[in-house]
Order: C-alpha cells, then sequence, then structure tokens
C-alpha cells in the first residue's frame, strides 16, 4: 500500500524539508518533498501531487517531480518559484546520489564468450585470424550479435520459445538491414505506456474489416470471470462469429456483488458498443445469476436470445453420471452410477501413489514416456481425461508392477502397493474402465466437437439426439439387451437418459430449434433415409413450436412476420425457388451457408436471417481460453500490472493474431 507524506509535514513557503517518516514504495529521493493526493489506476506511476513548498497540484511520474523541484524548465511542466536555495541544493545532492547509485548497480562489463565486451565496449574491436571471406561477411560481428541476443535471454529469463516469434525475428531482420546510426532500443516506460496504446489502435484498425461482416452475418456475445494474480475478480467479453473470436474488454469487478443487475449492465454496455443489432446472442455458462442476466438482456432486445453453453451443459451431465452424489433425491443415480465414483476414486489412488513416491516413479518412467498428468476437476471432463491416459498406459502399468524391481522395493507402504498392483493386474476392473470409456463416448466427442469457435448452433440439436442414441446402443449392447425390442429396459440406461435430458431441457432454447430448421441438410432425402425416425424439422411438432416463436420474436411487423412464414414453406415443401433440381441435389452435401447464398436469394428475410443464425458457435469456450492469454501476460512475476494495462496487453495479444493477414504481412 502506498503511501504519501501528510499536509501537516509540509511547510510554509520557507521550504523547510518535511518529516522522515514519510513512506513511498516509489524509488527516487525526491518524492519525499510532494504530498500525494491521488494515483491514477489507467497509468503505473502517474500520480496526482502536491509540492510541499508552494502547494500547487501536478500530475505526473517522478520525472515530473523531478523536473517541478530542481527547476528544470522544458519538461512539461512549471518549476517550483518557492523552494529556498538551501533545499534546492539538498535535493541536487540527494539526487546525484541516487543517480551515482543506479550507475553503480549497472550490470559490470562482463566478456562475451567469443572475447568481445558487451555492447558498450564494442569500438574496441576483437582480434581475429578470420579469413578475407570471412571478414567479408563481418562473421566477427554476427557471433559477437548472437552472443549478446543469448546473453539477453539467459539474464532476463526470457523463454527460448521467443526466438521463434516471427515478430522477434522480423525485429532482428529490420534492424540489420537499416542504417540506424545512434539507435537505442525503447525503453521501459515506451513500452509498456505509447507503443502499447499504439499497437492497440492498430489492432483496432485492422480488425475492422471482419467487425464489417457482423452486419450481415451477425456475431455472438460471449462473456465469462476469472480471478487474476491478485484475486481481483475479472469479468472478460468477446465477440465471436465464424471470422473467429475478438477479445473486447475486460471489467474489474472488485467490490463489486456479481448479481444479476450489475451483470447485465455489464453486457448492455458491451452490446451497445458492439452494436445491439449485430448481436444475435448472448453465451454464458449455467450459473444463475448469468442466466438472469441473460434473461433481463432478453427483455431489453428481444431479437437477442441468451443460449447457456452447450460445452458446460455437457460438462455437467457427465459430473451427474460419473460424480454422482449421495443425496435423498439422488438415491436411484447415485445407486446406478456409484461404481464410477468409485473405479475413479482408484485411478486417482495409483496415480497419487506412483506420483507421490520418487522411486515408484522412477520405475514407472522406464515403461513409457507418457505421464500420469494431473487433471483438474475444472477441465472439461476431467475424470474421462484421466480414465482414458490411464487405458493409454495399461500395458506400462502391468508391467511396471509384475517386475523385479517393484516386488523387491518396501520403502514404502506396502499395503497400498499391493492395492495397485492387484488392481493394475486384475481385468474385471480394467473391463469396467472400458466401459466407462465405451459408453461415455459420445458425450465426450460432443464436447469436443462443441468446445469450438466454429459455427455449430446449427448442429447441436441433431448431435444431442444421435449422442443420446450412440449412449443406448453402447450400454445396450455391454448388457445384451437386444435393441429392436419395444420392451427392452435397461436401468442403468434410463437413469442415464433421464440426467441427459434433464440438462437439455434446462439448456435447449428456440434458438438451437430455429438454427436447427434453417439447415437445408435436414430437407435432403440423404439424411433422412440413414434412419427411419428421422423427421424433417418442418414435421417435428416441438421444433415447430420454438421455430414459430423465434419468427414472432424477430419479426414484430406482421407484414414481415407473414412473409418468413411463407419463405419457409416453400424452403421446407421444396416449392418455388427451392423446386430447382440443383437447389434439390445439393442440399444434403453442400455446407449450409453456401447453400443459402447460391439458392436463397428469391427469399429474402429467411436468406438474411439463415446467414446470422447458421454463423454462430454454441460455446463459450473462446472466452474461457481467453484466461490462459491472461494467466500468460499478468502471470505471478508480472501481478503488479494494473488491471487496464494487462486488458490492453490481452487485447493486443490475443486479437493480433486473427487481423486480416493481407493487412499486416511481409
Amino acid at each position: 500500500m502506498e503511501s504519501s507524506s501528510s499536509a501537516s509535514n509540509s511547510t510554509s513557503g520557507t521550504g523547510s524539508v518535511p518529516s522522515a517518516s514519510t513512506q513511498s514504495t516509489d524509488k527516487g529521493p525526491l518524492w519525499e518533498y510532494v504530498t500525494k493526493v491521488s494515483k491514477s489506476a489507467e497509468s503505473g506511476g502517474t500520480w496526482k501531487f502536491k509540492c510541499n513548498f508552494c502547494h500547487e497540484i501536478k500530475t505526473g511520474s517522478y520525472s515530473r517531480v523531478k523536473a517541478h523541484l530542481l527547476q528544470l524548465s522544458g519538461k512539461g511542466v512549471s518549476t517550483c518559484k518557492k523552494v529556498s536555495h538551501a533545499n534546492l541544493l539538498e535535493m541536487r545532492t540527494k539526487d546525484i546520489d541516487y543517480e551515482r547509485i543506479k550507475i553503480n548497480a549497472a550490470p559490470r562489463d562482463v566478456p562475451l564468450p567469443g572475447g568481445g565486451l558487451e555492447f558498450q565496449n564494442t569500438t574496441k574491436k576483437r582480434k581475429s585470424n578470420l579469413s578475407p571471406l570471412a571478414k567479408a561477411f563481418d562473421v566477427d560481428a554476427r557471433t559477437q550479435l548472437d552472443e549478446e541476443i543469448a546473453r539477453m535471454f539467459y539474464t532476463g529469463g526470457l523463454s527460448f520459445n521467443l526466438a521463434r516469434n516471427p515478430y522477434y525475428m522480423r525485429a532482428f531482420m529490420f534492424a540489420a538491414n537499416q542504417n540506424l546510426g545512434g539507435y537505442v532500443p525503447p525503453s521501459y516506460n515506451k513500452l509498456r505506456t505509447s507503443l502499447v496504446q499504439q499497437e492497440k489502435a492498430n489492432v483496432e484498425r485492422l480488425l475492422q474489416p471482419i467487425k464489417d461482416t457482423w452486419k450481415e452475418m451477425g456475431v455472438s456475445f460471449v462473456t465469462d470471470g476469472w480471478s487474476d494474480p491478485q484475486r481481483r475478480p475479472l469479468i472478460n467479453f468477446m465477440a465471436t462469429s465464424s471470422k473467429g473470436p475478438m477479445f473486447i474488454k475486460a471489467v474489474n469487478c472488485m467490490g463489486e456483488v456479481k448479481t444479476k443487475e450489475y451483470i447485465a449492465n455489464l453486457m448492455q454496455e458491451v452490446i451497445n458498443e458492439i452494436g445491439h443489432q449485430n448481436v444475435v446472442q448472448i453465451i454464458t455458462d449455467n450459473a444463475a445469476n448469468c442466466k438472469g442476466a441473460g434473461e433481463l438482456i432478453e427483455g431489453l432486445y428481444p431479437h437477442i436470445y441468451w443460449t447457456p453453453c452447450v460445452v458446460h451443459t455437457l460438462n455437467l451431465a457427465l459430473k451427474n453420471i460419473c460424480a454422482a452424489r449421495n443425496t435423498e433425491t439422488n438415491s436411484e443415480v447415485y445407486t446406478c452410477c456409484s461404481w464410477i465414483t468409485e473405479i475413479h476414486g482408484q485411478v486417482v489412488q495409483i496415480k497419487f501413489f506412483i506420483m507421490n513416491h520418487t522411486m515408484r516413479l522412477s520405475m514407472y518412467n522406464k515403461f513409457t514416456p507418457l505421464k500420469l498428468f494431473s487433471v483438474a476437476e475444472t477441465r472439461f471432463a476431467s475424470i474421462i481425461v484421466m480414465l482414458k491416459r490411464f487405458k493409454l498406459v495399461k500395458r506400462a502399468l502391468e508391467s511396471l508392477v509384475m517386475s523385479e524391481e517393484w516386488a523387491s522395493y518396501r520403502e514404502d507402504d506396502q499395503d497400498k502397493a499391493r492395492f495397485v498392483r492387484e488392481k493394475v493386474l486384475n481385468e474385471d476392473w480394467w473391463g469396467k474402465v472400458d466401459y466407462i470409456l465405451n459408453f461415455t463416448a459420445p458425450i465426450y466427442d460432443m464436447i469436443r466437437a462443441c468446445d469450438t469457435d466454429r459455427p455449430c448452433l446449427h448442429l447441436v440439436y441433431e448431435m444431442w439426439d444421435s449422442m443420446i442414441e450412440k449412449v443406448k446402443v453402447a450400454i445396450y449392447n455391454h448388457e445384451q439387451i437386444p435393441l429392436d425390442r419395444n420392451d427392452s429396459f435397461s436401468l442403468f440406461y434410463n437413469v442415464v437418459y433421464e440426467i441427459l435430458i434433464a440438462r437439455w431441457t434446462k439448456s435447449s432454447t428456440p434458438l438451437h430449434c430455429l438454427a436447427h430448421s434453417l439447415n437445408p441438410r435436414y430437407y435432403s432425402d440423404a439424411w433422412l433415409s440413414e434412419n427411419q425416425a428421422r423427421v424433417a424439422p418442418h414435421r417435428d411438432g416441438e421444433i415447430s413450436q420454438e421455430r414459430r416463436k423465434c419468427f414472432e420474436r424477430l419479426y414484430s411487423n406482421v407484414d414481415d412476420y407473414d412473409k418468413v412464414l411463407n419463405e419457409f414453406a416453400s424452403f421446407s415443401l421444396k416449392t418455388g425457388p427451392f423446386s430447382d433440381i440443383g437447389s434439390l441435389s445439393r442440399m444434403g452435401t453442400m455446407e449450409a451457408k453456401t447453400w443459402w447464398a447460391n439458392f436463397g436469394a428469391e427469399t429474402p428475410l429467411l436468406q438474411a436471417l439463415a446467414f446470422r443464425v447458421l454463423d454462430q458457435p454454441t460455446s463459450s469456450s473462446c472466452s474461457e481460453r481467453n484466461w490462459s492469454t491472461y494467466s500468460f501476460v499478468n502471470s505471478l512475476k508480472r501481478n503488479k500490472l494494473t488491471p487496464k494495462r494487462a486488458e490492453d496487453l490481452v487485447f493486443v495479444h490475443n486479437n493480433l493474431r486473427d487481423t486480416p493477414m493481407d493487412m499486416h504481412s511481409l
């Protein structure tokens, strides 16, 4: 906590020295001659301060304090007229001593591996026995530059991956090919202030072509929460479409209660910034306050839907199945699914026993290069990920526990060692692991398919139906129950089915049904003939009812509503402009949006709606992945970054990858 000298310690115009009790975390001895008033949250070292001699209020960093007190003109701040000659001499002495300490703290001139000193002494030519050809290509200078760059990496603790950064290569190539005599690299302050703002403005300009597509193609608004290394709660906001995700901003919510009203107000600000007419849906996780905020936004903007993240929904369904809780209202699920929790618990026991004992881990590493990594519970499908890794190292674990080294080592808990050996060599135990992976594979595959930024809103409805059917096949085949009999029944499948249906019922929205209805593939003979139980969307009662709700919300004008109904009738019945053999033959093979671009011109309302709906993702994963960028930029080693500066750095880092390549290519 930074403190400033109090006003009572300041003197009158005579210029007496302030109290020595003044404390400051800022470097520089002249801070004690001013009183800090307030600090700007937008810039790290900038303060509003009051001179203890002339009592004028100034704003700036230490350089302005120094210029004001030492009467240095031309530094962007007026000089103090009331400082006495004695105090001026004292302050100059302190400043000279401070600068001398800084110079003495500078790194020593340590010779480089090739024999040369660091850059400031390169005027002394290194003695070299190079050939004329080597001298012609400046091999000596090239070698020294390599050594200088390497030392920068080693002393700065820089990751070697920086050498793979294309901008690192471009910077040195540009410098080497230009005549930049006397060039000095940008300073610490310039890098973190003006250059960051220049780059941010440049990235915003480069992203404008993507923003221009939102008016026609629409955009999804995604948000998620996180805490930075200083435990400040942040909420980030991103816009995503088929062009990829774009970081908009992050809000520091320190001291705020994240109620649905508060979140809705933040959402409204970003929606107005994006343009509410461009937003198709808001995607968040399934938290109650996010749902409430989404409903408030739907009330303000009827054309915007709140859509819960499908990946979160599937992950919650997996947790209900694989980590069932023993509660009074969940007794049947726990009875049928507790064996899965037991198997996972045993897998964790085996992993901990090997990972927590150095000798056992050393033995394990001899049999496989694959690690028994720890999977955070916050990761999607964490239980399945752990079981899949165990399946991969099955043979290595069997060889490990059967080895003489495993049997002869007796320095740890032998009961746990016997438990590990018993489970690893038990084929029935591995059979249960296989069964879990088998019937959850369709759920896991759907998580993988939806955990992307690609447009898949129009695929979710059908994917969910297919996923449930595949789970049924896996369970019935394992229990050897015939699928073709109407009286076939599996209690375990019935429990799993109820969990999946309950989760889908809570997360499905009319927008899912509308997107499903506008996908031409689901009207094609090829898709309908794959399964006799399939029907086209316009013949499904639930889908038709939800689709009409969307039409009513999106087209409040009666004439437009009637027109879009007629256009959908032509599309679904394959009449009028859709009776052409070209459109019919490509319904099941051409990408949905491309099909509408080619064959939907005569139904303008429906075509425009299809462009917007078919271009949207279905998960908030991009917003969660953005926290990886935040943890990279605002790490434990850089935890003094202000939220605003961290936001600017994340904006540049994240969005620089999504700018059109032809605008900033070499």
